[in-house]
């Protein structure tokens, strides 16, 4: 039996990510069902890059610091 498809075995992936996309759109946008301005994707995101930033930073300068210590030793 034949696996059905509703356009072609192709655009059916690519219709099942829009509507997906549009969906979330229309969720985060509608007023009824809109989360407030801090829940949104968009600061969820920016939110998660500047921590992970931080962390970075963090462990850039701790190792940093460790280089420097090492390096005293050695002298």
């Amino acid at each position: 039996m034949p696996t059905p498809v509703l356009l072609s075995r192709g655009l059916d992936p690519v219709l099942g990510i829009f509507t997906g996309f549009f969906a979330y759109y229309l969720h985060e946008t509608h007023p009824r069902t809109a989360p407030p301005p801090d829940k949104r994707l968009a600061a969820l995101v920016q939110w998660k890059w500047a921590k992970w930033k931080r962390e970075r930073e963090e462990k850039l300068d701790a190792l940093e610091r460790g280089a420097e210590e090492s390096s005293r030793v050695v002298s």
